[in-house]
Formats: structure tokens, C-alpha cells, sequence
């Protein structure tokens, strides 16, 4: 058994999720976690919301209510989505509580202390407008380096190199197109320089180990090339403040977002072990050298989890050029892996909320079934190149691979089951077709298995699907609906057993992409309860303040096992109903027209 910690990207709290956010790291990350239960494995899922920055101010402004009056509902509505599409976290919290703001304000503390965070002045980018500091994304310009006319404040898209808003040509404020004014202020500066040797020497390791995806490797080691200090406060009024004296009462002076986020994965670890009872038990993923760690997330978010990250924890555990000692929480496990996607477009353009060029989870899960878009996700989605969704691609892998393939497996096998025998028949002698599809099925465990564990879920979706393939043809080949005389009877006892065990084989190895249906299926064959257990969305109440706020938690104990389990003779078959609806053509040109509206 090994521990490992499924870290998932924090989704920001500006608003509901859109497709092209959880095809990015929402059911990757599910998929793989599952699967490591179900291969025995311990795992920690953990994430939440990312709730503070100025994007939260402005639309709080703009919504006339407080930032944390905004970032309560949309907590809210994003825990609903994640836990109705399926995804098993251990927790899923926020960055407003009170546990998260000790663990963060930790971090900086000794950080500070080991001479990582260097107090410096910087010309800051201010609002003429409004007097409030603009956040380094919502300043676009040309970058210096290389003429993008679209980067950032923060980077530069296009080449990959860190910028600050000033370095911009031309800079303007993304959200109403003004010029900032830059004045100078007093902030602290993560010394990446000073943790640049630990940080190649950690991912020279990473490269050699051969498991990053070659885009996120290269790219990781490519920003080494021009690192430099970062800030790490912002002038602003929405944020955990700086811990320090002379900082800790200034009203407007609080963490960098990006400083406070990426610690959520370690807080929300604590949170967990807190609300079990068992304080001290986080450590286990954290402090154990031999425990993995993956990190899922969009690819725009790498360099704050392949340098910014692993930098924050070096720095806290004085392994820089300048040493220094590790804090209260000891030494802590870098990332083993940082499992970045491609983008998700739709329809061939970029998702826009603010054009209204998007499709929002909760409207597809409203309409749809969840595995239809997880599958979706799990076969076409953004793994390692920019991927497409479309609503006509997406009505024809739901009917012709979910439907027409698995589903109608699943549905002509319980039929004939019930219609035949009302029950699982005893199996009679194998025939050679018998063994070699049993077989098939078998061995698709360990390559599906091997495909999910390098987080290779397009392949493993389409091994799957190739072995549910194995047992159409078999049926095709056998042809049960034939065998009418008394005289075929145990024969075709022997082909529906085999069929049965086969199609319990299909469900297990097709239960991380589709945990829903999985249940459905299970059902069929005659199990009771649930055969993948699903997460629950549960208020609670701040363990250090006392405020309530809605979670994400489940109980993953009774994960089935990866492997055959022979299916039982005499288990009652009722009369099956469909595990997958079948879509109409006309859902295209109706979802179309919405996005048109």
C-alpha cells in the first residue's frame, strides 16, 4: 500500500465551473484516485476554493456585496457541481477558514525567517479609477521578450517568462481598458534566485525520472532560465494578512493569492486530518519520503506548481543557498508529479464567460447524464495537445460508444439473463471462445491499470472500450439469442455466465471514468448498494472560528478492488433498465441555439 496525495487544482470562487475547467483537472484527478483505491492504495484528495484576490473584489462591486457574501455562494454552487459530477474528494474546503490562514501565515513566517522573503520596493500597478491595487492578470500588454501582444502581468502565454505589469509595452487594465498608474510600494519577495540550485537539482530529478508529461518538464526547466524575485504580498484588502510585525496591522497589505493558494493542498491535508479526529495524521502524506504526490491542474497554472510551489516549501525548510531550519510542519514532500492538461475549447473558439462563449457544468449536468460528459472528458479530452468540444462529437460518442457499445452490452446481457433464467446460471464446461474472452477481459485489467497509474486516461478509456468490443464480437460469434432447444440449454447457461462475468469485468475496469453508471450496472447484475462510492456535499462549522460553510467528503472505504470478481450463480436477475440514455440529433442544434442566445 502506498499513500499518496491527489492534489487538484483550486477552482477560483468568481463564479460556477465551465467545461473547460473540469476537463482540465476535475475528472482526471477523480479517474486516477479512484482507480489507485480501488488498486489498494491510500489516497488523500484534497482541494477547494480559491476565494481571495482582487478579481473577488471586483465582482463583489459590481454584484454590490461583500467579497465574502460573493465567495459563500459561489463556494457553494462549485462544491455542488464537483460532488454531482462524481469527484471523490476526501475534502473539499475553502481558503477563508480559519485553519487555512494558520497554515499559510505559517509558511510566510518561516520562509521569512530562513532569509527566503526579502522585503523590497516595487512600483505597483494602481487603478486611476478606483485607487485599488490591479492584479498582475488583469494587466495585458506586449511582452518585452518576445511581442505578444496579449500577456500578462504575471507571464507572458507565448514564451513562457515570468513579467512584472510594469515590464508590459503598453500595458492596460483588463477590466475597463485604463492605463495604471505605477507608484512605488513596500513588498516581499519569495528570493527565487536564492533557491534556484535546489530547484534545477529537483527538477534535473523529476526530468530523469521520465513520468512529466515532456510539456511540462520542458517548460518547468525552461523558466529556471530567467528566475527572479517574486512578490508575494499585495496591496489590497481582501487577503490573509502578513504575519509580521510592523505588516501585521497594516489594513491593505496581505499575502499574494497565488502565495496563499498553492499552501491549500498542505492546510486542506490538516484540515482533513483534523476533522477525523487524528490530528497529526496528514504527516503521513507529507512528511513520509516514500509517500507520491500529484499535482492536476490546467496548464496555465505550472509554473506556480513546478517553481512557485516547490519553491515555498524549499524556503520553508531552509534548503536554499542560504540553509536555514525547517518550521513547526518538518520536512514536506515536493511534488512527485505535476500532471498538467491542454485547453478545452468549444466549438473551435476559447471559452468566454464574458462573451458568452461557455456552457457551465451544473446546465450540462442538469440535462445530461455525468458519465456522459466524464466520458466525454475521459476519450476526447485535453490530455496532451488542446482538445475540442463539440455538441455533435458529443452526441455521437454518447450513442455510438457509451449507448451502442457499452451500454447495449450491458443491456442484451441482463436481458437474456432475466429472459432465459431469471438468475445467473451455473457455468458448464469452457469451450476455448469461452476461455479466450475471459482472458480478454482479464488482461485488461493490467493494462488499463498501468495506463491509469501514468495518468494516460484518452489510452486507457480506448483499452477499454476495446475490450468491451471483445465481448460484443463474442456474443456475435456464440450468438446465445439462438439457442432455443432444450438440448442447447446448458450451453447457453455457460454463454450467460461467461457473459455475466464478463460484463462485471467491464464495470470494474470502466468504474473510474464512469462511477455513476458503474452503480447502475452493479445493480443489474444483481448487487446491492453502491459499488463505487460517491461523495456528499456536508455543512460544517470552522474548526477555529465557528463560521459555517458547505464541504465535500466521503466515506471510500468500500472502494471495490481492481480485479475479477467472480460473478455468483443463482444471483436474481430482474428486468434491466437502461444504464445510458440515448440522445436525440436535435440536442445539437438546440445547444447551439443556446449558445447563441
Amino acid at each position: 500500500m502506498t499513500k499518496v496525495l491527489t492534489a487538484v487544482a483550486w477552482p477560483y470562487a468568481n463564479g460556477p465551473r465551465h467545461l473547460g475547467h473540469v476537463a482540465g483537472f476535475a475528472v482526471p484527478s477523480d479517474v486516477f484516485s479512484r482507480y489507485l483505491r480501488m488498486a489498494g492504495d491510500e489516497v488523500l484528495m484534497v482541494s477547494g476554493s480559491d476565494e481571495h484576490g482582487t478579481p473577488i473584489l471586483v465582482l463583489a462591486d459590481k454584484a454590490g456585496v461583500t467579497a465574502r457574501e460573493l465567495v459563500d455562494v459561489n463556494h457553494a454552487i462549485i462544491a455542488h457541481e464537483l460532488a454531482d459530477l462524481g469527484c471523490s474528494y476526501d475534502l473539499y474546503t475553502r481558503t477563508t477558514t480559519g485553519n487555512h490562514y494558520a497554515v499559510a501565515q505559517e509558511l510566510f513566517t518561516q520562509v521569512w525567517r530562513n532569509g527566503y522573503m526579502v522585503e523590497r520596493t516595487q512600483r505597483g500597478a494602481i487603478s486611476p479609477s478606483t485607487g485599488r491595487t490591479l492584479p498582475d492578470r488583469y494587466i495585458e500588454g506586449t511582452c518585452p521578450i518576445c511581442g505578444y501582444r496579449e500577456a500578462r502581468g504575471d507571464q507572458c502565454d507565448n514564451c513562457g517568462n515570468q513579467l512584472e505589469p510594469e515590464d508590459l509595452i503598453e500595458p492596460r487594465s483588463k477590466i475597463n481598458g485604463e492605463v495604471p498608474d505605477f507608484v512605488e510600494t513596500q513588498h516581499f519577495f519569495l528570493d527565487l534566485p536564492a533557491l534556484a540550485t535546489s530547484l534545477r537539482a529537483y527538477l534535473d530529478g523529476r526530468e530523469a525520472s521520465r513520468t512529466w508529461r515532456p510539456n511540462v518538464i520542458k517548460f518547468s526547466l525552461n523558466i529556471l532560465d530567467d528566475i527572479k524575485p517574486r512578490a508575494m504580498t499585495r496591496d489590497i484588502d481582501w487577503g490573509i494578512p502578513v504575519p509580521l510585525d510592523g505588516w501585521r496591522d497594516l489594513p491593505t497589505k496581505k499575502l499574494y493569492v497565488w502565495f496563499d493558494a498553492v499552501i491549500g493542498y498542505l492546510s486542506a491535508s490538516i484540515e482533513w486530518a483534523r476533522r477525523h479526529g487524528d490530528p497529526e495524521r496528514w504527516r503521513e502524506w507529507w512528511n513520509d519520503p516514500e509517500a507520491l504526490s500529484y499535482y492536476f491542474m490546467g496548464k496555465d497554472n505550472i509554473t506556480f506548481h513546478s517553481q512557485i510551489w516547490p519553491a515555498e516549501l524549499l524556503g520553508y525548510m531552509g534548503k536554499g543557498d542560504r540553509g536555514g531550519d525547517p518550521g513547526m510542519y518538518g520536512e514536506l514532500n515536493l511534488p512527485t508529479e505535476v500532471v498538467s492538461s491542454e485547453y478545452l475549447t468549444m466549438e473551435s473558439q476559447q471559452f468566454s464567460t464574458s462573451r458568452g462563449h461557455t456552457i457551465l457544468v451544473r446546465d450540462v449536468l442538469t440535462r445530461y447524464q455525468p458519465d456522459a460528459l466524464r466520458y466525454f472528458i475521459c476519450a476526447a479530452g485535453p490530455e496532451t495537445s488542446d482538445a475540442d468540444f463539440t455538441w455533435r462529437d458529443f452526441v455521437q460518442r454518447t450513442n455510438s460508444e457509451l449507448v451502442a457499445g457499452w451500454g447495449n452490452l450491458v443491456q442484451r446481457t441482463a436481458t437474456m439473463l432475466h429472459k432465459n433464467f431469471g438468475e445467473i446460471p451455473v457455468c458448464g464446461p469452457l469451450e476455448p471462445e469461452d476461455e479466450a474472452v475471459l482472458a480478454a477481459v482479464e488482461t485488461g485489467f493490467e493494462v488499463v491499470g498501468g495506463l491509469l497509474r501514468r495518468q494516460r486516461l484518452r489510452q486507457a478509456t480506448a483499452e477499454a472500450m476495446r475490450v468491451v468490443g471483445e465481448v460484443n464480437a463474442y456474443i456475435s460469434r456464440t450468438e446465445p439469442f439462438r439457442m432455443k432447444g432444450e438440448d442447447q440449454r446448458e450451453r447457453l447457461a455457460t454463454v450467460l455466465h461467461v457473459l455475466a462475468q464478463c460484463v462485471s469485468d467491464c464495470n470494474t475496469i470502466l468504474a473510474p471514468m464512469l462511477p455513476h453508471s458503474s452503480n447502475a450496472v452493479h445493480r443489474v447484475l444483481g448487487g446491492e448498494g453502491e459499488f463505487m462510492p460517491m461523495p456528499t456535499v456536508t455543512d460544517v462549522t470552522d474548526l477555529d472560528n465557528g463560521s459555517a460553510y458547505p464541504i465535500i467528503t466521503g466515506d471510500y472505504s468500500a472502494t471495490p478492488t481492481w480485479a475479477r470478481r467472480p460473478v455468483v450463480a443463482g444471483t436474481p436477475i430482474g428486468k434491466p433498465a437502461p444504464a445510458f440514455v440515448k440522445l436525440d440529433e436535435s440536442v445539437v442544434a438546440e445547444e447551439l441555439a443556446r449558445m447563441a442566445n
